[in-house]
């Protein structure tokens, strides 16, 4: 069957004008870790400047070692290092976050997939019965043997007083409901992979896509759904289909130029200056980041922290 052309002009007035028309009623996100890093959360997966990167050079079995359940069994304590320099509160939601808390508000948005696990998406106000949370979150936490859930409150307290969570019931070790290798993906987001069928548009920001199986989402949608790529670089096959958009840019770039073509621009940014608020950390204020030099400094500058925080740990331990 031949794939019928919807999209006018593949650019941002065309995009502008396909969601401003009577075809587009449901669309579907995927979103990866460069929705998160103007926050100043540091990409994991960079090949020379993620997170794995740079733990590369410490005492572990392999850099992904930090999330890798066997490990973590056997020594929790740098999941918890790093889990005490990334916990939520300490980061303020983006312009793209408060973007998919826009069009929830204009009824657009069907579900929001993310890779995510710093609960940005949540914290900027979208609903969490939008957000599938492909490889689970910092939200809630369970014991790893007898599976009981474990106090948000007391979890918060004991990360951020650098402890390692035990379960009150059998005391085996808490861990945030985040998979880890080794562990299955959540169930939520298996049963909601039909929700991409049901698109008359996917936007796909700020990921790779080569982690699978999200990265196969991509192929769900429907042959003439138009399928928009918003990244850096030129990913998968997204400008193989006649109706595929491809904006080479930041994320929040982009999405301001589209809402300012819809004319939501004074919506998105009220929206975004109420995700500004004290951060529960320290006392710290949240960064409002916006040059892209700030961004990757905050971010360089946290990768660097927890490496050296883990490393000190593990230079402890021995």
């Amino acid at each position: 069957m031949a794939r019928s052309k919807i999209i006018k002009g593949k650019d941002i007035p065309g995009l502008a004008e396909y969601i401003s028309s009577d075809k587009c009623q449901n669309i579907v996100l995927m979103l990866g870790a460069g929705v998160s890093t103007s926050a100043g959360i540091p990409d994991f997966r960079s090949p020379e400047t993620g997170l794995y990167a740079n733990l590369a050079r410490l005492k572990l079995p392999y850099p992904e070692a930090v999330f890798e359940i066997n490990f973590f069994r056997k020594n929790p304590v740098p999941f918890y290092t790093l889990a005490h320099e990334l916990y939520p509160g300490k980061f303020r939601p983006t312009i793209t976050h408060s973007f998919i808390r826009l069009l929830e508000r204009h009824r657009l948005l069907h579900t929001c997939f993310t890779q995510n696990i710093d609960t940005l998406e949540r914290r900027a106000g979208v609903p969490d019965d939008k957000i599938i949370e492909a490889h689970g979150s910092f939200a809630s936490q369970h014991c790893i043997d007898c599976r009981a859930s474990y106090d948000d409150a007391e979890m918060e307290r004991q990360i951020l007083a650098k402890e390692i969570p035990k379960c009150t019931r059998c005391k085996g070790l808490v861990k945030p409901d985040i998979v880890f290798f080794g562990e299955n993906l959540p169930d939520e987001f298996i049963k909601a992979i039909p929700n991409v069928a049901k698109a008359d548009l996917l936007i796909i920001m700020g990921t790779s896509l080569t982690v699978h199986p999200f990265a196969g989402l991509a192929e769900r949608a429907g042959a003439s759904c138009p399928r928009v790529l918003i990244n850096l670089d030129q990913v998968g096959n997204i400008g193989k289909r006649p109706n595929d958009i491809v904006l080479l840019d930041k994320c929040d770039e982009v999405v301001r130029k589209l809402c300012r073509e819809l004319g939501w621009e004074d919506e998105l940014m009220a929206l975004w200056a109420q995700t500004e608020a004290k951060a529960a950390w320290d006392g710290e204020e949240p960064e409002a980041v916006s040059g892209a030099t700030e961004e990757e400094a905050t971010a360089e500058d946290l990768m660097g922290t927890i490496t050296d925080a883990i490393g000190r740990q593990l230079n402890l331990e021995d």
